[in-house]
């Protein structure tokens, strides 16, 4: 069974580790299963792709040819390898858990671990 992430989509996050540490981006994806994020603009590789017809290209009986070439290409990031980044501090960040009161009655809500910020990341 996969582990539930601390990271979500849309957090922003700090890359810890690679040719792209220090560096910070958006999650577009996760997968928990994989434990793996897909960071926006970050651990960007080149894939080669060869061009070939399109699917469902009916244009008037000629077919629609998909262009190839050398294309750049996020790759996903071990969960392992990114840290939250606190909104409120804009530090890098562990994540916590808490019981905040709220309308609805008691909420879990993600926290930023720093002892002098500790507010909610979940807005």
């Amino acid at each position: 069974m996969a582990q539930a992430m601390k990271v979500r989509k849309g957090d922003v996050v700090q890359i810890l580790s690679g040719k792209d540490r220090g560096k910070q981006g958006r999650i577009i994806e996760a997968d928990p299963k994989k434990r793996r994020v897909l960071v926006e603009n970050l651990n960007v590789v080149k894939r080669h792709r060869r061009p070939r017809p399109m699917k469902d290209a009916s244009r008037m009986g000629q077919t629609q040819i998909q262009p190839g070439g050398i294309f750049d290409l996020s790759a996903p990031v071990d969960v392992s390898n990114v840290m939250v980044v606190c909104p409120t501090c804009n530090r890098a960040t562990r994540v916590g858990y808490e019981f905040r009161e709220s309308k609805d009655g008691r909420m879990k809500v993600r926290v930023c671990k720093r002892a002098d910020c500790r507010e909610v990341l979940d807005r």
